[in-house]
C-alpha cells in the first residue's frame, strides 16, 4: 500500500471533536461521583436519622452551599487544565472564596464563643473519622475524574491531578454532609478541608503517572 492510500483510508472515517467534549466528559464524571459516594454513603453510614429537621436549619444549608461551590470552582479550573496551553484565568481565585468565607466565618463564631467551649467547637465529636469518611466517599469522583482527564490533554500533570483530586473531594463532602452530625463552622473549616486534602494530595502524586500522554 502506498503512502497517499494509506494516509486517505486513515482520514476515510474523520470526524470533528465537539467543542465541549471535554465539559461532557466532566459533566459524566461529576455525577458517576456523585451517584456512586450517594451509595457508598447509604451503604457505610445511612443518612443522618434527623434529616428531615436538620434541613430547616441555615447551617445544614451552608455546608452544601460550600462543597458545591468548591466543586463548580474545581471544575472551571480542571476544563482549563484539560487544554493545553489554556491559561487558568481567574479559577484559583474563586477556588479560595468557599474556603475563605468559612474560615472567616469559623473565627467569628470561634471570637464569639467561650474560650472553654473553643476546641470543642473545631473538634466536635467526630473529627477523628469525619476526614477519612470524606475521602473513602470520594474516590467514585475521583476515578471518574481522572477517566475524564485521560480524554483530555492536560500537560501540568501534577497540579491536574490535584485538581481532580479536589473535585472528588468537593463531591464527597457534599454527600457526607447528608450524614454528618457535625454543624458548627470551626469543625467544617478544619475537617472537612482535611477531608478534601486527602485525595487533592493523592492526586497530584497519581497525575505525573496517570495522565501521562
Amino acid at each position: 500500500m502506498k503512502t497517499d492510500e494509506l494516509i486517505h483510508l486513515l482520514a476515510a472515517d474523520e470526524r470533528p471533536v465537539s467543542a465541549t467534549a471535554i465539559e461532557q466528559r466532566f459533566a459524566v464524571a461529576a455525577a458517576a461521583g456523585v451517584a456512586g459516594a450517594a451509595v457508598l454513603m447509604l451503604a457505610l453510614f445511612g443518612l443522618r436519622p434527623d434529616l428531615r429537621a436538620t434541613m430547616a436549619l441555615p447551617m445544614f444549608w451552608g455546608k452544601l452551599v460550600f462543597a458545591a461551590a468548591l466543586a463548580a470552582a474545581g471544575l472551571m479550573l480542571l476544563r482549563r487544565m484539560a487544554r493545553p496551553g489554556m491559561a487558568i484565568g481567574h479559577a484559583p481565585l474563586l477556588l479560595a472564596v468557599p474556603p475563605a468565607v468559612l474560615w472567616a466565618l469559623a473565627l467569628i463564631a470561634l471570637s464569639q464563643a467561650p474560650a472553654a467551649e473553643r476546641v470543642p467547637l473545631i473538634l466536635g465529636s467526630t473529627w477523628r473519622s469525619c476526614p477519612f469518611n470524606i475521602a473513602a466517599l470520594s474516590v467514585p469522583a475521583f476515578v471518574a475524574g481522572f477517566w475524564a482527564l485521560r480524554g483530555a490533554a492536560p500537560t501540568r500533570l501534577a497540579w491536574t491531578g490535584a485538581g481532580a483530586g479536589l473535585l472528588a473531594g468537593a463531591l464527597g463532602a457534599l454527600v457526607y454532609a447528608l450524614h454528618c452530625p457535625e454543624m458548627a463552622a470551626p469543625f467544617l473549616a478544619v475537617w472537612y478541608l482535611a477531608g478534601m486534602a486527602i485525595p487533592t494530595a493523592l492526586g497530584a502524586m497519581l497525575g505525573p503517572r496517570l495522565l501521562r500522554w
